[in-house]
């Protein structure tokens, strides 16, 4: 750990869980233990099922929606 509390993830683990720099990330503690968890975001889901959107166009369906449920 860093003088400015930064820790590193060993390379291994950032590429077995999907992890790259700008990549969003919890911090929990519970029962005295620290956890981090990746957090996946609709992008990320994107091609994850059959008949796949283009993820740009599953982003600005779904900014569409919540500007209609906004209303």
């Amino acid at each position: 750990m860093t003088q400015k509390g930064q820790v590193t993830i060993p390379a291994h683990l950032r590429k077995k869980h999907g992890i790259r720099g700008g990549t969003k990330v919890e911090v929990t503690e519970e029962d005295g233990r620290i956890t981090i968890k990746r957090i996946v975001g609709i992008l990320d889901l994107a091609g994850a099922g059959a008949g796949a959107a283009d993820p740009e166009m599953l982003k600005a369906e779904l900014d569409d929606a919540r500007r209609t449920d906004a209303r």
